[in-house]
């Protein structure tokens, strides 16, 4: 017999009775075999494990599996041909108009010898013939590659060598140069367009896009995703938000991030309008919030990150049409949800995750008032199922951390002409007995009682200060609570003299303009964390560094200047 004592305060009867159960049965599993290795141990009940693999992935339900995102578009465009689908530059064109510009140009890539699996670069900036060329591309069978005409040369030559496209579609203004013998094609709007429709048939299991993404070795690496991933994720999310012919979304993300899938798609299989920023657009809140105003966009997607430069801009007040914020790309803070929130109280506000290599997002979750410590990412959406694992691929209880693993339709197919990272990164399901897959994200999470996902950060965002192990994400959180910062981010900096140290990048609010009182921040943040957690050097911003995409461009930050202490000799 024995007997736990606890403190109320920290927890509940619940969590500490689990605790007891689970010591219980690493005792009768030693007791029955001595040699039985620490790790092996289950410790999990019958229950537990059937709650935390079957009924938190209880996400099955019925989508057409013949489903591409041409069959998608080309549904709205037989329902409603005079609608418009897209508003640029003063222009709109209808839902007709632009399955008829987008199929003679689809008819110029099968000329070319586009077709299933073939590639399409798209080196072009935002614009309609954009997106054209995406519909374009998909009609013709193939899969388009977006490549950024601004990006350093390099970058471009080595993704065009990768993905081996079979032409690339630009326009006379982009000034997107191939150098060699593959074919360049001008996308331009004719002056007569004939009948629109289908050019090709593609098979929900051929590649709908190529989104190549940093790499860990440095070298961009191709995420190939089936249409059939990119078309569950549609589906469930018309059907999740409820989009129609009734909403606009704003087109402002780089093609080349795969955030921009949604803002690309969702209102074109949905019947309604997509609002194109200029090229240079996303880098000003402030005519992001004019065009939202004036497109009466309904629908936002947007990274933590650029949503808190919005918020900022707008006073708090966001435009009158949105109906709908969706927050993914970077952990969503607390404070800014309920900022966002007690402003905007007709604006639903959700929390979604996903990385590339799964058709943009797999759980979501709609942000309410109990987020008040951290906002969770979420359930998973349909036909997605997700597990929380340890080092030795088993399931672990609720509230325990572990690393995210994902499975279901909407993984892609793994990455172009890299079998040796996909079979890294995308191993065999041992909760399946049908060869599927799963997809280790390298992000660390953890099960909330609510079968919900609390993200806690990146399993390789950890860093090692003077031999502590630090998560930089728990300093940024403090940071962020002081009542005088409106941004802020931690990164390690090595100094010559006294080798790794916190660097702390604090952007102040608005009333205490570009001064803060650093030796005050620190004594606040000593008094939340331990002092090797507390950064050693601070630089004042104006505002964080944003990447094309809208996330905190960390190579961007200035390097702090570490002031070199006078020598002094010893004296005894």
């Amino acid at each position: 017999g024995g007997f736990v004592t606890y403190a109320t305060a920290l927890f509940d009867e619940g969590t500490v009775v689990s605790f007891v159960e689970r010591f219980g049965r690493v005792l009768e599993a030693v007791a029955a075999d001595v040699s039985v290795p620490v790790g092996g141990i289950e410790i999990l009940s019958a229950n537990e494990r059937t709650r935390i693999l079957e009924s938190f992935n209880d996400s099955a339900r019925a989508v057409d599996g013949s489903a591409t995102l041409v069959s998608l578009f080309e549904a709205q465009v037989a329902a409603a041909p005079d609608a418009v689908a897209v508003e640029f530059g003063g222009r709109s064109w209808t839902y007709g108009r632009l399955d008829e510009w987008a199929a003679q140009v689809a008819r110029r890539l099968v000329e070319l010898g586009v077709g299933a699996e073939a590639r399409v670069a798209l080196g072009m900036r935002r614009s309609v013939e954009l997106i054209v060329g995406m519909v374009a591309v998909a009609k013709a069978g193939g899969a388009y590659v977006p490549v950024d005409p601004e990006q350093p040369a390099e970058r471009t030559e080595y993704i065009l060598g990768t993905a081996d496209p079979v032409c690339v579609l630009t326009t006379g203004r982009d000034g997107f140069g191939v150098e060699g013998a593959r074919p360049v094609v001008i996308v331009a709007e004719p002056e007569t367009f004939s009948a629109g429709g289908s050019v090709a048939v593609p098979l929900p299991a051929h590649t709908a896009y190529v989104i190549f993404t940093s790499g860990s070795t440095g070298r961009p690496k191709g995420v190939a995703v089936p249409h059939a991933a990119i078309a569950n994720q549609l589906v469930w999310k018309r059907a999740a938000f409820g989009l129609g012919a009734q909403d606009a979304v704003l087109l402002k993300t780089a093609a080349t991030f795969d955030l921009s899938v949604w803002e690309f798609w969702s209102a074109l299989v949905s019947g309604g309008r997509v609002v194109v920023a200029e090229p240079e657009g996303h880098r000003d809140p402030q005519y992001l919030l004019g065009l939202i105003e004036a497109g009466r966009v309904s629908t936002l997607h947007v990274v933590p990150s650029m949503l808190e430069a919005l918020h900022a801009a707008a006073g708090g007040a966001l435009p009158g049409s949105l109906r709908r914020v969706l927050a993914i790309g970077e952990a969503l803070p607390a404070d800014l949800a309920a900022a966002v929130r007690s402003v905007n109280p007709r604006v639903g506000l959700f929390n979604l995750y996903g990385p590339t290599e799964a058709a943009v997002s797999v759980t979501w979750h709609e942000v309410g008032d109990a987020d008040v410590a951290s906002v969770p990412i979420g359930a998973p959406v349909w036909n997605s199922r997700v597990f929380v694992l340890d080092g030795r691929l088993r399931p672990v209880p609720v509230g325990v951390a572990g690393e995210l693993y994902l499975a279901g339709v909407q993984l892609a197919r793994g990455y172009h002409g890299r079998p040796e990272l996909t079979a890294e990164r995308f191993v065999a399901d041992p909760f399946a007995g049908d060869g599927s897959r799963l997809y280790r994200t390298g992000d660390l999470v953890r099960w909330t009682a609510g079968g919900e996902l609390d993200y806690l950060g990146r399993t390789d965002f950890q860093v090692k200060v003077r031999g502590f192990r630090i998560e930089l994400g728990e300093i940024e959180a403090v940071l962020r609570a002081q009542p005088q910062v409106v941004g802020a981010v931690v990164a390690v900096r090595s100094d010559p003299r006294t080798g790794e140290r916190l660097v702390g990048y604090v952007v102040p609010e608005a009333a205490a303009g570009t001064g803060i009182d650093t030796g005050a921040l620190s004594a606040a943040v000593g008094e939340v964390l331990p002092s090797y957690m507390v950064p050693s050097a601070w630089v004042v911003l104006e505002a964080l560094p944003l990447n094309v995409n809208g996330k905190v461009d960390r190579r961007a930050l200035p390097e702090p200047v570490f002031e070199a202490a006078v020598f002094r000799a010893p004296v005894t």
